[in-house]
């Protein structure tokens, strides 16, 4: 965009200067005086590129540029006429097949198709326009995806600070502080907020953006021998489809339905199998173009809540285990006593398997009997023992046991410079704010708010109440309690695997639908397939799990209903609900409801949706007139209590 504004003032100007010389010959045109101002103007754009000084030309181009941002109609339609031409102009070669008489036709790459979806519970169906790719088209993607132009890469130079709501982080590419998804109270809340008052923000996210990274190489040559030879280790995606499951032969329904859902089944796999193929290409790709550099950084910006992200959606520290064992910092420290202690620690950790719940002692202990295992891991990566394997975040472990073993190979252990992050996460922080805010000594000791000899693991907890409340069912008759069948069926099932992620999202706000799916991709993924059961358990589980959860955490419960209480009462005034976190920072909540709007393109009839003026536009109008319901209950837990706890990171 940037590059087309640029050549629009050098196009005026050169118009300009042509209208000069049409006056010279008898046409009128511009005073001479404007035209000799437009023709500097020209050469100083132009000499300011050569000499690649583009901050200049930017200060220019947006002091003279008048063009106007299109509409979403006009984008639309400018979209679908280019994805138009495209279906009609691209075509792709099928290979040759020896035994046809004559070679195959060449047939379009992509196709403009309408599907009909119905959804479950709901009456009717909706029908919406696909664009779908040629089977080969999707093969060359998985293959060519490394060589995509990947906007927002890491910057080799330190980011803008942060200045105000579009000002800061990259040097051209649009940069926004929040990530607002088009709600618009939410972008004014942010740029009418003094800039004084959101500093500290600002400042939190420069030193996130200043942080200077690196590729881990020796993780990264690793990683491309497994992908080279066809991935499927280290949780690594096969290459390799799953094949689809023969039609039997048979006209029994029952059987024929049974293969329908299989089928089924294995296409989904399938298509999520090719998307993470083309996420590890592209995140390979920025770190193959990355490796050879002394260092980079990652802008950040923040979500509506506050939650700092960077704004490099890829190979990013927070990405996944993969991404976090390619990354290291680029400006090492030397380890010191602590330092190798907290390496070892981090060991067992990323190792986990139960392994992470010992206590700090007990980890090191941990590490330091499986030295020789560490040392062949970072000896013979591939051809050695592999114990690395074993681990859940493998490739973090790997570039760990390299780290250590270098570090104790060496003259002076605690001098030797290490560059690796240590990551530390809260035990289950949402519940942790909650015991707090509720003061709640049951909860506060669940989730490490309180000093223990090891740390307390909350969703064993939760597994272990599930267990006897699947027990208990298990017992009844089921002709009166269908249930008991499904609790008979998940006793074996029932670990902190199966109801973590429910536990985890219990805290914002996960509804019973949401619980069952989570759980129900927990059971599919231990070999539970036949549709009718695992939809049954998942539904019994997750009743389960959540009722658990309000057992074990009433204060919590109690907290979130006085919360959801007090939105509806802001609600009916036709108010978002807003606050302001401790930093500064103004949230306003983006949940409203969404109109709709046709635009008519050369495509399809397009439906977008639109943020509706449902909720009032001021945001100083407090509720002195509105009755809120009274505080919940508060326990007597002490918080001083939680700086003497060893686990509350954990």
């Amino acid at each position: 965009m940037k590059q087309i504004r640029i050549h629009n003032i050098l196009e005026k100007t050169r118009k300009k200067k042509e209208k000069a010389n049409d006056s010279k010959n008898g046409v009128e045109g511009e005073s001479p005086a404007v035209m000799k101002e437009q023709e500097n103007l020209r050469k100083k754009v132009t000499d300011l590129i050569k000499k690649q000084k583009l901050p200049a030309v930017r200060k220019i181009v947006k002091a003279k540029d008048d063009s106007k941002p299109w509409n979403a109609d006009a984008r639309a339609k400018v979209g679908s006429r280019l994805i138009e031409l495209l279906l009609q102009t691209a075509y792709i070669q099928p290979p040759c097949d020896q035994l046809a008489d004559s070679p195959s036709e060449p047939r379009p790459a992509f196709v403009h198709a309408f599907r009909t979806v119905s959804y479950e519970n709901k009456k009717g169906a909706k029908k919406y326009g696909v664009i779908q790719c040629d089977p080969l088209v999707l093969k060359g993607l998985e293959k060519t995806a490394r060589h995509m132009v990947i906007p927002y890469m890491p910057m080799l130079v330190p980011p803008l600070r942060w200045r105000g709501y579009d000002k800061g982080a990259h040097l051209f590419l649009p940069s926004y502080v929040m990530r607002i998804h088009g709600a618009k109270q939410q972008r004014e809340a942010v740029k009418r907020a003094p800039r004084k008052q959101l500093q500290a923000v600002f400042e939190a996210l420069d030193t996130l953006g200043n942080t200077r990274w690196r590729v881990n190489k020796r993780v990264l040559s690793v990683v491309d021998r497994i992908w080279s030879n066809g991935g499927c280790l280290a949780d690594l995606v096969d290459h390799s489809d799953v094949p689809l499951p023969e039609k039997p032969e048979t006209e029994d329904e029952a059987l024929l339905k049974k293969w329908k859902w299989k089928l089924r089944g294995v296409k989904k796999d399938n298509r999520e199998r090719h998307a993470q193929r083309c996420d590890i290409e592209l995140k390979l790709a920025v770190a193959r173009k990355m490796k050879d550099e002394e260092g980079f950084y990652y802008p950040h910006n923040i979500d509506f809540r506050g939650r700092a992200y960077p704004m490099h959606p890829y190979l990013n520290h927070l990405g996944s285990d993969l991404c976090r064992g390619i990354l290291e910092f680029a400006e090492g420290r030397p380890l010191g006593k602590s330092g190798l202690r907290w390496l070892k620690i981090h060991i067992a950790n990323l190792f986990a398997g139960g392994v992470d719940k010992l206590s700090y002692e007990g980890r090191i202990a941990f590490t330091e009997n499986h030295l020789d295992d560490i040392f062949d891991c970072t000896d013979k990566p591939l051809d050695g023992k592999r114990w690395w394997l074993h681990a859940e975040d493998p490739f973090q472990f790997l570039a760990v046991c390299i780290n250590l073993t270098e570090a104790l190979r060496s003259s002076s252990p605690e001098t030797y410079i290490s560059h690796i992050p240590v990551h530390q996460d809260g035990s289950c922080n949402g519940l942790q704010h909650y015991a707090a805010l509720g003061r709640d000594k049951l909860g506060a000791a669940a989730v490490n708010l309180v000093a223990g000899e090891k740390p307390a693991d909350v969703y064993s907890g939760i597994a272990a109440r599930v267990l006897d409340i699947m027990r208990r069912d298990a017992q009844k008759d089921p002709d009166v309690f269908p249930d008991a069948l499904r609790a008979k069926e998940l006793i074996n099932q029932v670990d902190r695997k199966l109801v973590k992620q429910t536990v985890m999202t219990s805290v914002y706000g996960v509804t019973y639908i949401g619980a069952r799916d989570q759980i129900k991709r927990r059971l599919k993924e231990r070999g539970i397939t036949e549709e009718s059961d695992i939809f049954g358990c998942s539904c019994y589980a997750a009743k389960v799990t959540l009722t658990a959860l309000g057992e074990m955490f009433e204060a919590a419960r109690s907290i979130m209903n006085w919360l959801g209480d007090c939105a509806k009462i802001i609600a009916s005034e036709n108010e978002p609900v807003r606050w302001t976190t401790p930093l500064g920072l103004p949230v306003v909540q983006p949940y409203r409801k969404l109109g709709t709007r046709s635009i008519k393109t050369s495509l399809q009839v397009l439906i977008l949706q639109k943020e509706t003026d449902k909720l009032l536009e001021s945001f100083e109008k407090s509720f002195p007139t509105l009755s809120f319901p009274p505080l919940p209950d508060r326990g007597d837990f002490e918080l001083r209590e939680v700086l003497e706890s060893p686990y509350f990171f954990n």
